[in-house]
């Protein structure tokens, strides 16, 4: 019997698990091309991105000290490398859906196939082979639809998945280089802030030495003129 002959003598249920495993069909496909289009995508432009982020807030905390800039970079890396993951996983519940859900809908739909050819041979009274084989081979029909539906929804989920772990490894290991390039940055700054604040130290100092000296130097000057001034007055 061909697909004509069967699809006349089909019932309602039946026909609408085929169309339902159809629009599985289309939108695991559809879906699966889509997400794995976009995943090749973010996989090639993950580490650039995330690099022209840290750069451009870096930019804007070149006054701010290393162990504030350190937490910003580590809360931006954080933020940017979830949205990467968001992005990366969309799609993937609707594919993992269809692989799960199709080969049960072409079961449901051979186990009622069987349930009416059943009723329909004890109905007419002839229990032969011919009679229960037909109807029987033609049930399994939604079977093996819901098994086409569901292997490349799983074919597409996998691959996506694969590509998914290669866009995070990427975006981790460009995190860690940024963490370890701003953690140099800021060990490269720390000596010169340290000798900036010496050398304000030691002016501070020379400063106050200066100024103890000059005191003592009037102080000097003060009582010469008063040991000088003293035998006058007593004249």
């Amino acid at each position: 019997m061909d697909f004509t002959t069967y699809w006349q003598y089909s019932d309602m249920v039946t026909r609408t698990l085929f169309f339902l495993l159809l629009a599985l069909s289309i939108v695991s496909w559809v879906t699966g091309i889509i997400r794995i289009l976009q995943s090749r995508k973010l996989a090639a432009s993950v580490a650039d991105d995330l690099s022209a982020q840290i750069h451009s807030r870096r930019a804007r905390l070149i006054d701010t000290d290393g162990a504030t800039r350190r937490l910003v970079i580590e809360q931006t890396l954080l933020k940017h490398i979830g949205r990467y993951r968001f992005a990366s996983e969309r799609g993937l519940p609707i594919l993992g859906t269809t692989a799960a859900i199709a080969p049960f809908i072409g079961l449901f739909g051979t186990v009622w196939g069987i349930f009416h050819a059943l009723h329909n041979i004890g109905v007419s009274g002839q229990a032969g082979l011919g009679q229960v084989a037909g109807p029987v081979g033609e049930a399994l029909i939604m079977t093996g639809l819901g098994i086409a539906v569901a292997i490349p929804a799983v074919v597409f989920y996998n691959l996506a998945v694969r590509i998914n772990r290669r866009v995070m490894y990427h975006a981790n290991d460009r995190a860690h280089d940024l963490l370890a390039q701003s953690a140099d940055i800021a060990a490269s700054q720390q000596p010169s802030a340290q000798q900036s604040t010496a050398n304000s130290k030691s002016s501070t100092t020379q400063a106050q030495s200066t100024k103890s000296v000059s005191s003592e130097q009037q102080a000097v000057q003060s009582s010469e003129l008063y040991r000088k001034s003293a035998p006058s007055q007593l004249s």
